[in-house]
């Protein structure tokens, strides 16, 4: 199955949720923002978030600063 992550294609083997594809990348969850097809997802979501064929993601990591 591929998807695209930010614009770039990415194969899976099979189906996972929207926080397992956060944890395949090593992201910290409570700094990361994500839509799925266009539409932001609260993280309280991304446990019932199933990606399917070609679902488009976009993760945009917060930091602090000044």
């Amino acid at each position: 199955m591929k998807i695209f992550v930010n614009g770039e294609a990415e194969d899976l083997e099979k189906k996972i949720t929207v926080a397992e594809l956060v944890q395949r990348h090593r992201l910290a969850p409570e700094s990361t923002l994500l839509e799925l097809n266009g539409v932001a997802l609260h993280r309280r979501e991304w446990e019932r978030a199933m990606l399917g064929e070609s679902d488009r993601v976009e993760i945009l990591r917060v930091a602090a600063g000044g």
